[in-house]
């Protein structure tokens, strides 16, 4: 019979648990003990739901109070100096994530990218060329303890560590100061990879997870040959599963298979067709783990067509093959069964994580030959696919006919950006370094209890838009009183920026409970998008409207592209996504087109996902970043040249997708530059991007205050880069994640800043004159 076995599962918890907990520690509400038996109580909750489903290896080490990659820099004693005074564990863990610990020098934390083309963000941990590294496993040792006593219960369930590979960490890890070859490391690293190895107790865990996705990765010769030598390094009395995740191994495969290690797990959702040549390669004494359920979305899986493809496997590997998600759940909601509203045909074509686990117990036993033990199941399953193929719901015929009858007009500006400059800095006659946000602002306590009111009918639509109303003028109050040149209404009324557009879209479903791990305690609920999209009525106009009759400075509108919406839902799989991003960008290009009408001169697409799509591997990137450029221009191509387009990306490495960023041809890009040191910046001056760019100027996801050197010292260093007259000052990102009286004395250290820095251009302009 193949067995059963999981990658990861969520941790954020059913209800949200550990966000709460965690903001409560962070708030000092609750102690240390507390927030840790909250991760008691969703640990055990975890591993009992897998066990139940029949999971035979479960794992153990997923679960993690902030990122798995800052407990795995943890684990190898990998802290930045700037840190180490910090004596106690816990404290320097999230002084590390957030930036701030009581009683210690606010200092900068480590920067955030995304994890692959996951909308999750990991903590780059930062090395050193001479970086010592000493093994610190205390916690996975503890955790593996607990897991044994957990599942006493469980006659079929094991324990399994699950451990990012030596190779992964040194490949998502930076270099801290000067740049060197991360291999160089290695011979530092081995040793405690060793000794982490070696602890284990083979009759308590036999088997151990090591996840090294950068396999599906172009890799150069360097690396790959690196594999050989490490591996060959690190045998150990259990034996070790070799988890690779996102996409195909490619010409990387044969490598994989000839590593000496027990088992090989292929993503075979996103890589199918990669299972053959593995079946040929794989020698018959290794375990094949067959990642067969969809880890990254929620539709359920079509179990005859994976018993099909797999039944051959099955009998002729037997114990050999293991059944598992592609990759670590993680990136999933938890529970379908927490959702009462969702549309009774739509919901039974849904999986959330703990459906998927009954799915492979489903597809287990049917491989096995007892399809009579789950014949019910298998049943249900068959009669979802067969309601979602012939659901009238997918498609509308007017939606097609408008993307069909698009011609190349409609993706282009009609002046350049040289042209149009002029023309907008006439029209809006803003100074030099003009200030600005990002778009959202804080969401108070009485901002979210209004709209839960609203949604749950006890207050009156009437009394929701007054308070509404009164948030927006608070925000305008403020932006005025900082001195901010170009305001926003701050988002009050939005929920979140992908779910906000997608409630007033069609095709869309929403769940209550459906959060997913965006970083630390922020989640995201991700609206799930099943059919053809179009915009039934106008969005965003009537709250610009009202928030520019409240000031005589620009308001800008605020809009989140067509690309993130996809990317940051839960995305149809029956036509590509180019089609869908296509359809999404119509909508809002009509939405677009009524703001200019209406008399908005700057309108903000916000793209941040634009990178994160994109493809691992070389070959499919270019056409890949040209449809999405496309359809960004879609959105803006019609305004008229007065009209100054801006859009707002964070938190991806994109130093690979200039080209790709310039074609979007929007007038001003802002970018996350304050945890990264402005590494990107200089790479946008280094391909000499023709635009405006806003190099965020303080971390937004950090509770430290900004200092008004600080501040000015990034502009001055911008302005090594591009001239002052090409550049922007905004924060990171948005501020709906603060407080105000922590976003309200930022904004007024930045704007003193850029005030001081105007008056130093100015002297200097006056002296060479």
């Amino acid at each position: 019979m193949p067995t059963l076995h999981n990658l990861g599962f969520p941790r954020i918890g059913e209800l949200r648990e550990l966000k709460q907990a965690l903001e409560k520690y962070w708030r000092t509400e609750i102690s240390a003990d507390q927030l840790q038996q909250t991760s008691i109580t969703l640990t055990e909750r975890h591993w009992q739901w897998q066990a139940t489903a029949g999971i035979q290896y479960i794992p153990v080490g997923d679960f993690s109070l902030y990122d798995h990659v800052l407990d795995t820099a943890a684990m190898l004693g990998v802290s930045p100096e700037r840190f180490r005074q910090v004596q106690d564990p816990l404290q320097r863990y999230f002084y590390m994530a957030r930036g701030r610990a009581n009683h210690y020098p606010d200092t900068q934390a480590c920067r955030m990218l995304k994890w692959f083309d996951t909308n999750y963000h990991y903590l780059v941990p930062e090395l050193k060329p001479h970086e010592e590294f000493h093994l610190c496993n205390g916690p996975l040792s503890a955790a593996i303890d607990h897991a044994r006593l957990v599942l006493q219960g469980f006659d079929h369930a094991k324990p399994k560590p699950v451990i990012l590979g030596p190779l992964s960490f040194l490949w998502v890890s930076r270099c801290a100061g000067e740049t060197f070859d991360k291999l160089s490391l290695l011979p530092a690293l081995i040793p405690v990879y060793q000794q982490l190895l070696a602890s284990f107790n083979p009759k308590q865990t036999p088997w151990l997870q090591i996840d090294e996705p950068i396999l599906c990765l172009d890799l150069p010769y360097a690396w790959q040959r690196a594999f050989e030598s490490t591996y060959s390094q690190l045998s150990c009395d259990a034996k070790l599963m070799l988890t690779t995740y996102f996409g195909d191994l490619q010409d990387q495969l044969y490598l994989a298979c000839r590593l000496p290690v027990a088992g090989l797990h292929l993503d075979l959702v996103r890589a199918p067709r990669q299972l053959q040549p593995a079946l040929n390669l794989l020698g018959r004494e290794k375990i094949l783990s067959a990642g067969v359920i969809d880890g990254r979305n929620i539709w359920i899986a079509d179990l005859e067509k994976r018993q099909n493809d797999l039944q051959a496997v099955a009998d002729n590997r037997g114990d050999n093959l293991w059944l598992a998600p592609s990759c670590s759940l993680l990136h999933c909601p938890i529970n379908l069964e927490q959702e009462t509203g969702i549309d009774a045909e739509i919901k039974p074509w849904l999986a959330f994580a703990k459906q998927k686990l009954d799915e492979l117990y489903h597809l287990q036993q049917w491989l096995n030959g007892n399809r009579h033990r789950v014949e019910p199941a298998l049943q249900k399953n068959a009669a979802a696919w067969q309601s979602r193929r012939q659901s009238a719901k997918l498609h509308q015929p007017n939606v097609r006919a408008r993307t069909e009858a698009l011609n190349e007009e409609d993706f282009h500006r009609r002046l350049g950006y040289a042209q149009r400059s002029p023309i907008q800095r006439q029209a809006l006659d803003l100074p030099l370094l003009p200030t600005t946000t990002i778009g959202s602002f804080p969401q108070t306590p009485a901002i979210r209890q209004a709209r839960r009111q609203y949604k749950n009918a006890q207050i009156p639509v009437q009394e929701y838009d007054k308070q509404m109303q009164s948030a927006i003028a608070q925000a305008i109050y403020e932006q005025e009183n900082a001195g901010l040149d170009v305001l926003v209404h701050g988002e009050a009324e939005r929920n979140d920026m992908v779910e906000y557009f997608a409630e007033h879209l069609s095709g869309f479903c929403f769940t209550e409970q459906g959060w997913v791990q965006s970083y630390g305690s922020r989640c995201v609920k991700p609206p799930i998008l099943y059919g053809d999209s179009w915009r039934p009525l106008p969005i965003t106009l009537n709250w610009w409207r009202y928030t520019q009759s409240l000031t005589n400075k620009p308001v800008k509108a605020m809009l989140t592209g067509p690309v993130t919406i996809a990317q940051w839902s839960f995305i149809r799989e029956d036509q590509s996504r180019e089609q869908t991003c296509l359809q999404i960008a119509l909508a809002l290009r009509d939405e677009v087109l009524e703001l200019e009408k209406a008399g908005a001169r700057i309108i903000q697409v916000d793209e941040p996902a634009f990178r994160e799509g994109l493809p691992l591997r070389t070959a499919p990137q270019q056409s890949y970043l040209q449809w999405e450029a496309r359809c960004f221009r879609l959105v803006s191509g019609s305004v008229k040249s007065q009209t100054q387009v801006h859009t707002h990306m964070c938190y991806s490495d994109f130093n690979t997708i200039l080209p790709a960023i310039a074609e979007l041809d929007a007038d001003v890009i802002s970018i996350e530059s304050a945890r990264s040191d402005l590494s990107l910046l200089s790479a946008f001056a280094d391909y000499h991007y023709p635009n405006a760019i806003g190099p965020g100027c303080y971390d937004i996801h950090s509770p430290r205050t900004p200092a008004i050197e600080d501040i000015k010292q990034v502009i001055d260093t911008a302005m090594q880069y591009l001239p002052a007259e090409r550049l922007w000052i905004n924060p990171d990102c948005g501020l709906k994640t603060r407080t105000w009286p922590e976003a309200s004395l930022a904004l007024h250290q930045m704007v003193k800043a850029a005030r001081m820095v105007r008056e130093q251009v100015g002297q200097a302009n006056e002296w060479h004159g």
